[in-house]
């Protein structure tokens, strides 16, 4: 699968717009979680969707029922219609003002086609189809919600949202969205209601103790900084079942019968990978995963279903880059293992803990690198109307920030498309050292 930026077609943007709630809502100060407003959230992440034509839905406007269907929907999640402010001690807070969420309609002269791989992440053209429009990116006092939909002259349309993370993880904006499909379909509200009660749930105790370990915060000083943003490469692998199988393979081949996720294997791989390609001076440097991990459904903490703050910590596996880079994959495997069953409910107390007493950090930057798994959350199966995403998922890594989304190709294969960012001279080293773990080409590179 290839891709490029090299398109000559025209993206013809109407005005942006606010779009408020179909009603009348509260208007109040709601307080983030601590979980929420640690400064690791405090970014937008943008999210792309792709659909077809659908011959049923001839003569509807995607623009038109979506928009109708964003209203309705903030009256149950007003407090997206309002905006971040900030506290003592840096807390965050939403100003349930009702001022809305920005929407921007638009037509692009091809057709959705015509686009072939480049609706996958990272989205060479994301620029086009969720457009950053001046002054309103920032986390404090703007909104909180971009939404652009692009008609295509085929009848599909690409539907682009920027998120505020401190507001949602990829769960909530999963529930908000489908609550959009169901008013969008004629339902007198949405199936889930929404809980809030961010005051109740993931927040420091009084008073707070660190308990755990977290190296996931731990600020270790890196030899050299290879991870400029402005200056790495990004690219995506696809995993086809062949690739995956081939993975599984190498685990058996080195005497190892333990037991793992698709998930765990295939970060155990990048992991590997990544820091082979990185090739650190010191083999000593300590290097780290971290591994986003769901707290929905975790004992002890009773998080009620509807509930859409963020809800997930990253613990981190730990190795020196040297023992990583020559160890067999089943290290990785096992490392990332242990990590997660940290994950106890005095583990995630702590966490929330650590975000007050170091007054709400960054997670680790050095030699840290972070994935999450949003394969479950469906974001493809988004029906709008016009049937399921082509593509539907976050549409671009960060830096130090991956993500595993679903996908399948033009061959019918389901896998798994993971984003990753490298410095340039290090791409060839890190596909070497994919094709020599897989002992298979790559399907994107």
């Amino acid at each position: 699968m290839a891709f490029s930026s090299n398109f000559a077609f025209s993206v013809n943007r109407c005005k942006p717009e606010l779009v408020v709630p179909a009603k009348p809502t509260p208007r109040e100060i709601k307080k983030l979680s601590d979980i929420d407003d640690q400064e690791g959230f405090r970014f937008q992440v943008p999210i792309m969707f792709f659909y077809k034509n659908n011959p049923s839905m001839k003569g509807i406007n995607p623009a038109e029922v979506i928009r109708e269907g964003l209203a309705k929907t903030l009256v149950y999640y007003y407090p997206f219609a309002g905006r971040i402010m900030e506290g003592d001690n840096r807390k965050l807070m939403v100003d349930c003002n009702g001022e809305g969420v920005l929407f921007v309609e638009a037509d692009a002269c091809i057709m959705l086609e015509q686009l072939g791989d480049n609706i996958l992440p990272p989205c060479p053209l994301i620029e086009e189809f969720l457009h950053d429009v001046p002054g309103t990116g920032g986390i404090i006092g703007c909104p909180l919600l971009l939404i652009q939909v692009t008609r295509f002259i085929c009848g599909g349309f690409a539907l682009g949202i920027r998120m505020n993370h401190t507001m949602a993880d990829g769960y909530g904006m999963m529930q908000f969205l489908s609550s959009i499909s169901e008013l969008m379909k004629g339902a007198s509200a949405p199936s889930i209601s929404p809980v809030w009660q961010r005051e109740q749930y993931l927040n420091a105790r009084s008073p707070a103790r660190i308990t755990c370990i977290h190296h996931e915060y731990e600020q270790i000083p890196q030899s050299t900084d290879f991870m400029d943003s402005d200056k790495l490469f990004r690219t995506a692998i696809f995993f086809t079942p062949k690739v995956i199988q081939a993975l599984y393979n190498h685990l058996s081949l080195s005497g190892s019968s333990q037991r793992c996720s698709r998930f765990d294997l295939v970060i155990a791989c990048l992991w590997k990978c990544r820091t082979n390609a990185l090739n650190p001076s010191n083999p000593d440097e300590t290097v780290r995963l971290s591994v986003i991990t769901n707290l929905r459904g975790k004992p002890g903490l009773n998080i009620p279903t509807g509930y859409y703050g963020n809800a997930f910590v990253y613990p981190a596996a730990v190795s020196t880059a040297g023992i990583l880079c020559t160890a067999p994959l089943s290290y990785a495997v096992q490392l990332i293992q242990n990590a997660k069953a940290q994950m106890s409910e005095e583990y995630i107390k702590s966490v929330a803990d650590l975000i007050v007493i170091k007054n709400r950090p960054k997670y680790a930057t050095g030699w840290n690198f972070i994935v999450s798994d949003i394969t479950r959350l469906g974001f493809e199966k988004i029906d709008l109307g016009w049937g399921n995403a082509v593509y539907g998922g976050v549409a671009s890594a960060t830096s130090n920030i991956s993500f595993c989304t679903n996908f399948k190709n033009s061959k019918g294969e389901d896998g798994v498309v993971v984003p990753i960012c490298l410095p340039p001279l290090a791409v060839e080293k890190f596909k070497y050292e994919l094709e020599k773990i897989t002992c298979e080409p790559l399907c994107r590179m």
